[in-house]
């Protein structure tokens, strides 16, 4: 069980949710982001977003037509993602993209 705080950007207040792995995230729809792929290889049982990474995952993902496959495009620096990427999920959706063509 996880605990995920998102920052709900429409009321500038931390919201509190406990989730199982196999659950979707918050703000998530169709179940696109599951709780274990927005954790990755993280050992942290306290995960944290904001509810416009939320709805923005949603949009790309509506563009993209298909699952996105996350990979570390959620993890912390420390934690071995994103090296010197930008930390935009729009980035991380066309870097996909383009791995994908090749």
């Amino acid at each position: 069980m996880a605990k995920i705080l998102v920052f709900n950007n429409d009321t500038d207040r931390m919201e509190t949710y406990y989730r199982g792995e196999s659950e979707p995230m918050p703000y998530n729809t169709n179940g696109t982001l599951r709780v274990r792929e927005f954790r990755g290889a993280s050992k942290s049982n306290i995960l944290w977003t904001t509810k416009r990474t939320m709805q923005s995952w949603n949009s790309q993902r509506y563009i993209y037509g298909a699952p996105i496959p996350v990979g570390f495009a959620f993890k912390r620096p420390y934690e071995g993602g994103h090296g010197n990427q930008s930390h935009d999920l729009q980035h991380t959706v066309e870097h996909i993209k383009i791995c994908n063509r090749r």
